[in-house]
C-alpha cells in the first residue's frame, strides 16, 4: 500500500509530460472563449475587463486549485480518480449519495458531447479573421468524425504525441498573453479580489456574467478524473505551470481590451486571436485546432472511462468493452463512441455557432462540481478532518457553486436546455438501471446449497439420465459461499435435469478497488461440487472463460480436482472433459401486481436490456459452450383470484 502511495506521489519529467498531453485539454483550450463570453454583447470597459479578469483569477484558485488540486485529489481509490471512485469511497456511509453520483455521473457525459464541438469549432473559427466568408461547419464535422473513428483503433500512438503539442500550446499561451501584457500591465490591478465583488454586485447584470466565467474552470473535472494515469504529484507540479501559462494568457487578453476601451467586439473577434501578431495568426490557429482536438480525445477517454466505472457500480447497461491496447486505463466503448458522436453533430448542427454553444456549455458541469462537493464533504468528515473545517469548506463551495448554477440558468433559454435534456436522459438509464437492480436483488429467492447436495450427489450419479456435460457451471449471485438463487436450482432438477460430474458454481464480486484480481474457491461437503468467488476491480475486464480456465488449471497442478473426462474411451486417451456453462437470463412474468412505480422501472429496464451485451458476452463467456435458458422474475403474485372449479355430477 505505500509503495503504491509513493508511486502516486512520484513526480518525473515522463509523468509531467503525460499530465500535460491528457488532462488539460478542456480547461487548458478555455481562453479560446472565456473572454469573449463575457463581452459577447457588453461594450468594453474597465470594469468589465478588470472584473471578468479577477472572477476568472479567482474562480481557477478557489475551483481548480484548491477545491481539486489540493483537496479533492487527496480521495484516491486505490490510485484512482473520478466521481465514481469518489462515490465508491463514501458510498458505506450512506445510501443516498447514490443520487448525487448519478447527477454528477449523467452531467460529465452531457459535458463530452458539448466539449469537442466548442473547442473545436472555436478553433477553426479563428480563419475568419483571415477569411470573413469562409464556412467552418462542414470543417468541424469533418474533424468531429475522423475523431471519432479514430477510437476503434486506440489512441495510444496518438496519446504519445499529445504531452509535446501541449506543451507547445501552454508555452504559446504564456508568449502571447506576454507580449501583450507589456502594453498595458495594469490589468495586474484585477489580482484583487475587489474588481470581481464590484463586478458580481455593482455592474448592471454583473452577477450573471458568472455564467461565462464558468467556463474557464469546466476541466477542473478531468483533473480529478485521471488522478490513475498521472499520478498526484504529476498533476499538481504540472498544474503550476499550466495555470501561470492560462493567467498569463487571459490577462494579455485583458490588456489587449484594455486599449480598446469604449469600443465592441466584431461578430469575428475573439480576443485569443487578436493578441496574435497577424504573421503568427495562420500557424496560432492550426496550434489552436491541435489543441482543441486534443481537448475533445481527452473527454471522449474520460467519457469511456466513466461508463466502465459506472457498469461495475451497477449504475450503467452492461455495453461491449474493447481495450485496443495493454496501456492502463486505455479504452473504447462503441455504443457510447458513437452516441457521443451522434451527440456532437448535432450540437454542431443546431447551434452552428461556438458563441451560440456557449449558451449550452457549462450547466451541466456545474452539476457534476455540486455533486462531488457534497461526496468530497463525506470523504473529508470520513478521513477525521475537523468537522468545523468540513462543514465550512462545504458551505463556501455550496454558496460557490451554487452561485455558478444560478448564473447559468440564465442560459436555459437560450441553449442550455440541450445539455440539461441530455443529462436528464442519461440521469434516467443511470436511475432505472441502479434501482431495477435493487428490485431484483431484494426479492430473489436464495437456498442453501448444503440443503440439495445430496440430491445434487443422486442426480450425478443416475444413469437413467442421459449426462448434460462433464463439467456444468453456472453464475450465481450469491454472496455467501453455502448459497445460490433458487431459480438454479429449478433449471438442475425441474426445467431439465442436468446430470453432471462437477458442479461448479461462479460468482462474481465487483470491489470498490479499480484493479483487485483474486478468487478463492470453496469446495462443498465433499463432493464435486465447488464454488469459485472472484474479486475484480470495478475497472477489471470481466474475462470469466479465461479466469475461470486458470483457475482450474491451479488447481489441477495442486491435485485439487480431476478434470479428466468420465467416459471410458475418452479417459483412456487422457482427453479433458467437456465444460458447459448455464447462463439465466431472467425476463418480466406475467404473474405480477406491480405498482406504478415498480412497473415503469422494471418494464423499462427489460427494454433497455433488449439493446444491450448478453451477460454471457459480458462474462467474456464462449458461446459455443453457452446454453442460455429464461427464467420468469415475479415482483409480486397477484392476490384475491377466487378461482373456483365446478365439479358435474
Amino acid at each position: 500500500m505505500q509503495q503504491k502511495k509513493d508511486h502516486l506521489n512520484k513526480v518525473t519529467p515522463a509523468g509531467l509530460l503525460v499530465a500535460l498531453g491528457i488532462i488539460y485539454g478542456d480547461i487548458g483550450t478555455s481562453p479560446l472563449y472565456v473572454l469573449k463570453a463575457i463581452l459577447s454583447k457588453s461594450l468594453i470597459t474597465e470594469d468589465i475587463v478588470l472584473g471578468g479578469l479577477s472572477c476568472i483569477f479567482w474562480t481557477i484558485t478557489l475551483q481548480t486549485t484548491l477545491k481539486y488540486v489540493i483537496l479533492t485529489l487527496q480521495a484516491d481509490n486505490n490510485g484512482e480518480g473520478g466521481i465514481f471512485a469518489l462515490y465508491a469511497l463514501v458510498r458505506r456511509f450512506a445510501k443516498w449519495l447514490v443520487i448525487p453520483a448519478m447527477i454528477g455521473g449523467s452531467a460529465l457525459l452531457a459535458d463530452s458531447i458539448i466539449t469537442p464541438p466548442i473547442s473545436v469549432s472555436s478553433a477553426v473559427e479563428g480563419l475568419r479573421i483571415i477569411y470573413p466568408d469562409f464556412d467552418t461547419i462542414p470543417v468541424v464535422l469533418v474533424i468531429l468524425t475522423l475523431l471519432f473513428v479514430m477510437q476503434r483503433f486506440g489512441t495510444n500512438i496518438v496519446g504519445r504525441a499529445f504531452g509535446p503539442m501541449m506543451t507547445v500550446w501552454f508555452v504559446m499561451l504564456g508568449a502571447l498573453g506576454l507580449l501583450s501584457i507589456y502594453s498595458n500591465p495594469f490589468v495586474f490591478k484585477a489580482l484583487s479580489p475587489y474588481y470581481a465583488f464590484h463586478l458580481l454586485t455593482e455592474y448592471p447584470g454583473g452577477f450573471w456574467l458568472l455564467g461565462a466565467v464558468f467556463l474557464c474552470t469546466t476541466g477542473a473535472e478531468a483533473l480529478y478524473s485521471d488522478l490513475g494515469h498521472c499520478g498526484r504529484g504529476n498533476i499538481r507540479i504540472s498544474w503550476v505551470f499550466v495555470k501561470a501559462c492560462l493567467l498569463i494568457n487571459y490577462f494579455g487578453q485583458g490588456a489587449w481590451l484594455m486599449d480598446h476601451l469604449g469600443k465592441r467586439l466584431g461578430e469575428n473577434d475573439n480576443p485569443f486571436y487578436l493578441i496574435m501578431p497577424e504573421w503568427f495568426l495562420l500557424a496560432g490557429i492550426c496550434i489552436a485546432t491541435m489543441a482543441a482536438i486534443i481537448a475533445s480525445q481527452a473527454m471522449i477517454s474520460g467519457a469511456f472511462t466513466l461508463i466502465s466505472e459506472a457498469i461495475r457500480l451497477n449504475l450503467w447497461p452492461k455495453v461491449k468493452l474493447i481495450y485496443p491496447s495493454n496501456v492502463k486505463g486505455q479504452l473504447y466503448v462503441p455504443s457510447v463512441n458513437w452516441l457521443l458522436w451522434a451527440g456532437c453533430i448535432l450540437v454542431v448542427l443546431y447551434f452552428r455557432e461556438s458563441a451560440n454553444m456557449e449558451a449550452a456549455y457549462g450547466l451541466a458541469i456545474t452539476l457534476t462540481m455540486l455533486s462531488s462537493t457534497f461526496l468530497l464533504s463525506y470523504f473529508l468528515a470520513g478521513k477525521h478532518y475537523n468537522r468545523f473545517i468540513v462543514f465550512i469548506i462545504f458551505v463556501v463551495y455550496l454558496v460557490i457553486e451554487s452561485s455558478f448554477l444560478i448564473a447559468n440558468l440564465m442560459k436555459f433559454a437560450h441553449g442550455g436546455y440541450i445539455s440539461l435534456l441530455i443529462s436528464s436522459c442519461l440521469l434516467g438509464i443511470m436511475f432505472i438501471w441502479y434501482f431495477a437492480f435493487g428490485i431484483k436483488r431484494r426479492l430473489t429467492e436464495y437456498v442453501s446449497l448444503s440443503k440439495y447436495a445430496q440430491a445434487i450427489r443422486e442426480l450425478s450419479r443416475d444413469e437413467s439420465i442421459s449426462k448434460y456435460a462433464t463439467h456444468l457451471v453456472y453464475l450465481t449471485g450469491g454472496n455467501r459461499a453455502d448459497e445460490i438463487e433458487s431459480k438454479i436450482i429449478y433449471s438442475m432438477f425441474q426445467k431439465r435435469p442436468k446430470r453432471s460430474d462437477i458442479y461448479w458454481f461462479l460468482h462474481v464480486d465487483t470491489t470498490d478497488e479499480p484493479y483487485t484480481m483474486e478468487y478463492k474457491v470453496d469446495r462443498l461437503h465433499n463432493q464435486d461440487i465447488f464454488r469459485v468467488t472472484f474479486k475484480l476491480g470495478f475497472r477489471i475486464e470481466q474475462r470469466i472463460n479465461l479466469f475461470f480456465r486458470k483457475v482450474v488449471e491451479e488447481m489441477v497442478a495442486n491435485h485439487e480436482v480431476e478434470i479428466t473426462s468420465r467416459y471410458t474411451s475418452l479417459r483412456n486417451i487422457n482427453i479433458t472433459g467437456d465444460f458447459r456453462f448455464v447462463v439465466l437470463e431472467k425476463f418480466l412474468s406475467y404473474e405480477n401486481q406491480l405498482n406504478w412505480k415498480e412497473r415503469l422501472i422494471m418494464e423499462a429496464y427489460f427494454l433497455i436490456k433488449t439493446i444491450t451485451t448478453s451477460d454471457a458476452k459480458w462474462y467474456g463467456l464462449d458461446t459455443s459452450s453457452v446454453e442460455v435458458e429464461k427464467v420468469p422474475i415475479i415482483i409480486r403474485r397477484p392476490e384475491g383470484i377466487n378461482l373456483k372449479r365446478i365439479v358435474e355430477n
